[in-house]
């Protein structure tokens, strides 16, 4: 018999560690390869991550819901020698092959040694300024500022200096919570922050009252938390509302519904038809699909469409890559693989990544309308209300008004006012509007 570690892996270049947040299999069990066996929750991506080897799970050194960082040994599985190999889970979950596809095995890759020998707990406190930053030379000083970009890109819109702060993560290197602790403590700025809260909610302590159940916030939860609280400071939010006519997208889907599905294999809802027009209208005005940074607006020429999707533990966001290259169908393919692999937790890093426009839709569990947060890094979000029949005044063949059945839907539309003005939001919602209401049926 020998003995195959499984350790934490990397799921992404600026990933420094991980919680291991469930396991699958209990020690004893017996594992095949590439059968999932743990879950992590990382600041990117919840995801199942794959036994390195067939055998059985002999220790479990992680236990459930601690931090750990990047290659640290999270348990140990005994193998046959024959089977046995120098491996860690993969640094990504394990695609799923197409039918008639022959599943590869993952190439064996030897774990790194992480930068301490012993795994370090995160600690509860959260992050303190020290008088003295260091001159950025010592090993202790370069472990502490080898921070996520989104943690070095949120320092740098609030004057933090992260060398300047005690971390948490391994070799005191701040984590994004230890950043968001010190903000709300007032931080940032000369020792205030500009978004810090008031002093009526600094150090506002809630306490749980006899009878109350309490439960601990899951990883996905906590990072939730942390972006939105993120993403309502950095931008200053406004939301228009327009109702857009879709019957016309309604009698298109179901004239092409049964070919569609024959020739795809795929069901034909209405986003894709709405992505599609998001994307076109988009191309007109470009500041919708932007970002702002310091003094300077960045027109992006990629049309990244994230997709919120809701999971029975959390929200997370996967994003249409390249969606102004795609077909409806080809639309339809990646909203029903990436929605799938939210909910299987098989979702890669860069899949969620990326975004320069999103579009949630809460109308699925019958909300009106509603003022989404606009996700840091971008300017906007469209937010699609309930889809539903509605009376509506219109034009009759001869000019005269009457009262028919029309396929409506609100959709708000979040957006930025520091590089958006109303007028550019409301000409962004005309386009769209119009785009649906006209949809071509040669584009369908």
């Amino acid at each position: 018999m020998a003995r195959v570690d499984v350790v934490m892996p990397q799921m992404g270049e600026s990933i420094a560690e991980g919680t291991l947040s469930r396991w699958l299999k209990k020690v004893g069990d017996t594992v095949k390869r590439d059968e999932p066996i743990f879950e992590i929750s990382t600041d990117k991506v919840d995801a199942e991550i794959p036994s390195p080897s067939s055998g059985t799970l002999a220790e479990v050194l992680v236990q459930e819901g601690q931090t750990v960082p990047v290659a640290t040994v999270v348990a140990r599985l005994e193998t046959e020698v024959g089977a046995a190999v120098t491996a860690s889970a993969p640094a990504a979950p394990a695609a799923v092959p197409s039918k008639g596809e022959a599943v590869k095995a993952p190439e064996p890759v030897k774990a790194k040694a992480p930068p301490s020998a012993a795994p370090v707990a995160r600690s509860g406190g959260g992050a303190v300024a020290t008088g003295n930053g260091g001159n950025g030379n010592s090993l202790e000083d370069r472990l502490r500022t080898r921070s996520s970009p989104l943690v070095r890109k949120i320092a740098a819109e609030h004057g933090v200096e992260i060398a300047g702060l005690k971390g948490s993560g391994i070799a005191g290197r701040v984590t994004k919570r230890d950043l968001m602790q010190f903000l709300e403590s007032g931080g940032a700025q000369g020792g205030r922050s500009m978004y810090a809260p008031g002093p009526d909610l600094h150090g506002l302590t809630i306490e749980p009252w006899p009878g109350d159940k309490v439960e601990t916030m899951s990883k996905i939860r906590q990072i939730t938390s942390d972006h939105m609280v993120v993403a309502r400071r950095h931008a200053a939010h406004v939301t228009s509302f327009f109702e857009i006519d879709l019957t016309r997208i309604s009698r298109l889907r179901q004239k092409m519904r049964a070919q569609f599905e024959a020739q795809t294999g795929q069901k034909l809802t209405f986003l894709p038809f709405i992505v599609r027009t998001v994307v076109a209208a988009l191309k007109q005005h470009p500041v919708l699909n932007a970002a702002h940074t310091e003094n300077q607006v960045i027109y992006r020429k990629q049309y990244n469409i994230g997709i919120a999707v809701a999971l029975d533990w959390g929200l997370i966001v996967p994003v249409i890559k390249h969606a102004e290259d795609l077909s409806l169908s080809g639309i339809t393919k990646s909203l029903n693989d990436l929605a799938d692999r939210a909910r299987t937790k098989r979702l890669k890093p860069d899949e969620v990544q990326g975004a320069t426009f999103t579009i949630t839709n809460p109308g699925v569990f019958g909300s009106l309308a509603g003022t989404p947060i606009i996700p840091a890094g971008t300017s906007a979000i469209l937010g699609l209300g309930a889809i539903e029949k509605r009376p509506k005044v219109v034009a009759g063949p001869d000019g005269e008004d009457v009262i028919a059945i029309r396929t409506c839907a609100y959709f708000s539309l979040s957006f930025d006012h520091r590089i958006v003005d109303g007028a550019d939001a409301d000409k962004f919602l005309a386009t769209l509007k119009r785009g649906l209401e006209t949809y071509p049926e040669s584009e369908s």
